[in-house]
């Protein structure tokens, strides 16, 4: 259970957003209850110990403190004057839009920026949803101090998080994520013809999973370590592990297949799956396999200093072996490819374990397993010392970006919000601008707010439902109900990566338990809550539709250039050292190519998403996003064999490489120049595949009877050439003209 746990939640982040949060509102209940206050300042005190809490997102607890200690006054002014504007309708609807221009605007100056505009127009929310006037003000102010004090408890002494602490379980979370792609991995080896493509969906996702644990980690390694050394060896071991793990898959998808598997299947949802059928070799060699691959899952999560310390052993030698050619058995080509597959993924996890300073027996170490750990050693050293020089040369950054149009946009939309509220409710048009300022929050383009705007209306539709009959449940007792909003507050910030949806549900039921205990509830209360909420996600999208619009295709399309960009920077790079070029930071520009696709795939959700009525679009997209996620991967593969070169010196740089990689960057440019000029001539450039112009090695990955090198050159040749054919295959959807192929200048052996 506690693997699960840490697998669905990495860090554990979500549980201690929602614990921090509904554990300071409780703090703040009881000691608002002591004092025999009115319910009026009890649900004050909730409110504003939920916003002095999951307004501050800066990760240095110093930071913390400082910009929890500057929200307090800012919380107090925006009360104050809610609650002097409270009789003047015109000049109170002025300053509040003045307050959510200046609160989306402040969102450029970062965090801290984001966090006290967050409070300020929380505050003023407040001030409207609990009625304050001037004379209970003295009384507000004071919940509000205790509320602010209470947060502070919480975050820094109860519920105590550190950097380092927050690392320490995403590689935990990282480590039970790999060992369930390999029992996803195990899963599609033995399923049968019907069942193949729902294995193969697991592993997709637990390769996606992988992946997110894995750029969640690299987002912390700053904080979290003591010092570049560590970081960069700690990126270097979970970088390695992940490419193993998901270069296994595709073996053992060749392994079971009848014709070639490429990394798209990995990546396409709906993509065709080879022909499979039963493994093709003796029975005992299908029984190692499979033992393998659980002892494999075992040596991933048990961990070094258990109890049964020579048996694990024992597995880790066995598995390392496969890595030496003559400890392989007799099988087809592409099953003995499965075994050096867990040979390598054995290596990445014993690398994995000394990075993350467990302890380490070597009594028992075979000379297998004595050549893995001299390897991973000198790999190490020569990580140590190229931080330390990057040290040296590396310069502060943190440039910000203006946010002047979605200030614009938010406000607009909640002008048109005020005005129509104040039609539906004068006593409840706020609801209306709180949904038009959360559906721009966070969002980027037009499609996303639409698909934003969508979820929330479902959920708070299905809250309202929920709420009636929880009022009618408990009605008016009042620590009941403050109770079942703790639980709602808890449930609404543990789901909130999730599901909008479901936060918006859990937050509309606990509405409506805040409206029996203020005197102030009736079911038509909760509708009059759908309606002011579809109103703001009108005018929402009204606003981002009219002024100053980004079209989601216009914004997708500045994204894709960005991946482009960092895709040919990434692999021309990590070409660059592998010709014999000095060593470059290579892991650290695949991670940004990671970013940008992350980003890329977040603002294609509106286009991908299951009710878009533009289902050929649709497809399109998934394709490009597919065959993007395939040159990731090429390209991370790339950079982690290059960075071998300074540790190896029995690995020579081959200066031939330079030349083949030229045309992957000149198609990659000529994709970029067609996204950014509709009227450019630039085409794709063809020619004899990548392994023919070196007269290097078949493929081993695609083609199960290809016999194996033991080149690294040919290893980053089949990368070279995967990478070029999904770069070709983006040319297709995105316009750019594709001339037939020219032939090889030489026969090759069959793929």
């Amino acid at each position: 259970m506690r693997d699960r746990l840490a697998a669905s939640d990495p860090g554990l982040l979500r549980l201690a957003a929602g614990v921090r949060t509904s554990g300071s509102i409780a703090l703040t209940l009881a000691v608002l209850g002591t004092l025999d206050l009115p319910v009026r300042h009890l649900v004050a005190g909730a409110l504003a110990a939920m916003v002095a809490t999951f307004a501050i997102r800066e990760r240095q607890r110093r930071r913390q403190a400082v910009t929890l200690a500057l929200g307090l006054p800012v919380a107090l002014v925006s009360l104050s004057l809610g609650a002097l504007l409270h009789s003047r309708v015109v000049a109170g609807d002025l300053f509040f839009l003045a307050l959510i221009f200046c609160a989306v605007y402040s969102r450029r100056f970062g965090d801290r920026g984001n966090a006290l505009g967050l409070i300020g127009f929380q505050a003023y929310f407040m001030s409207l949803f609990v009625g304050a006037t001037v004379p209970v003000l003295p009384g507000l102010c004071g919940v509000v101090v205790i509320a602010f004090l209470c947060s502070a408890l919480v975050r820094f002494v109860i519920v105590y998080e550190t950097p380092a602490g927050i690392l320490q379980r995403l590689r935990e979370a990282f480590r039970v994520r790999l060992a369930q792609l390999v029992e996803a991995q195990l899963e599609l080896l033995d399923a049968g013809p019907d069942e193949v493509g729902k294995a193969l969906g697991a592993v997709r996702e637990g390769t996606a999973r992988l992946h997110e644990t894995a750029m969640m980690i690299q987002s912390r390694l700053q904080e979290g370590t003591s010092d570049e050394a560590v970081a960069q060896l700690v990126q270097r071991r979970i970088a390695d592990a992940e490419i193993a793990a998901e270069r296994l898959g595709l073996l053992l998808l060749n392994a079971r297949s009848a014709e070639r598997a490429s990394t798209l299947t990995l990546h396409l949802p709906g993509a065709s799956v080879p022909a499979s059928g039963r493994l093709p070799v003796r029975d005992d060699v299908a029984g190692t396999l499979r033992r393998d691959l659980r002892a494999l899952v075992l040596l991933v999560l048990r961990p070094a200093g258990e109890d049964g310390r020579t048996a694990l052993a024992q597995v880790r030698n066995r598995l390392l072996g496969y890595r030496e050619e003559e400890n392989l058995p007799s099988a087809p080509p592409a099953v003995r490819d499965v075994f050096r597959g867990i040979g390598e993924t054995a290596r990445a996890v014993l690398g994995l374990r000394a990075a993350l300073d467990e302890p380490q027996d070597e009594s028992d170490d075979t000379p297998a397993t004595t050549r893995s750990r001299e390897e991973l050693d000198a790999e190490n050293a020569a990580i140590a010392g190229a931080a330390e020089a990057e040290r040296e040369e590396r310069a502060p950054t943190g440039l910000e970006r203006p946010t002047t149009r979605a200030a614009v946009q938010v406000s607009v939309g909640s002008a048109l919000a005020i005005a129509g509220g104040e039609f539906l409710s004068s006593h409840r048009w706020y609801w209306a601008v709180l949904t038009c300022w959360i559906v721009f929050v966070n969002t980027s383009s037009t499609g996303e707010i639409l698909v934003k705007g969508y979820r929330r209306l479902v959920g708070t539709v299905l809250g309202v439902a929920a709420g009636i009959v929880l009022v009618g449940l408990i009605g008016p007792a009042t620590w009941p109900a403050l109770g079942l909003v703790l639980v709602f507050v808890f449930l609404m910030f543990y789901t909130a990566s999730l599901s909008h949806t479901l936060m918006s549900f859990f937050v509309t039921a606990a509405l409506g338990l805040l409206y029996s205990l203020l005197h102030a509830y009736s079911p038509a209360v909760l509708l009059l809550r759908v309606q002011e909420t579809a109103l703001g996600v009108a005018c929402g999208i009204v606003a981002a539709v009219l002024v100053l619009p980004v079209r989601t295709g216009r914004r997708t399309d500045e994204l894709l250039v960005t991946v482009l960009q960092r895709l040919s920077d990434a692999a021309g790079a990590a070409v660059e050292q592998l010709s014999g070029k000095p060593a470059a930071d290579l892991l650290d520009r695949a991670r940004d190519l990671d970013k940008a696709l992350g980003d890329l795939r977040a603002a294609t959700q509106p286009l991908t998403h299951p009710v878009t009525p533009m289902r050929a679009r649709r497809s399109t997209v998934q394709y490009v996003m597919a065959l993007l996620e395939t040159c990731a991967y090429h390209t991370r593969s790339l950079a982690a064999t290059a960075e071998l070169l300074p540790a190896h010196p029995s690995i020579a740089g081959d200066p031939r490489l330079r030349q083949v990689c030229g045309r992957i960057t000149r198609n990659i440019a000529a994709l970029v120049a067609r996204l950014t000029d509709e009227h450019t001539t630039a085409g794709i450039e063809r020619g004899p595949s990548i392994a023919s112009l070196l007269d290097a090695e078949p493929d081993t990955e695609g083609t199960p009877d290809a016999p194996r090198y033991d080149r690294v050159t040919g290893r980053v040749l089949r990368h070279l050439q995967r990478l070029d054919e999904a770069v070709v295959g983006l040319a297709r959807p995105l316009g750019v003209p594709v001339p037939d192929p020219a032939p090889d200048p030489a026969p090759e052996p069959a793929r």
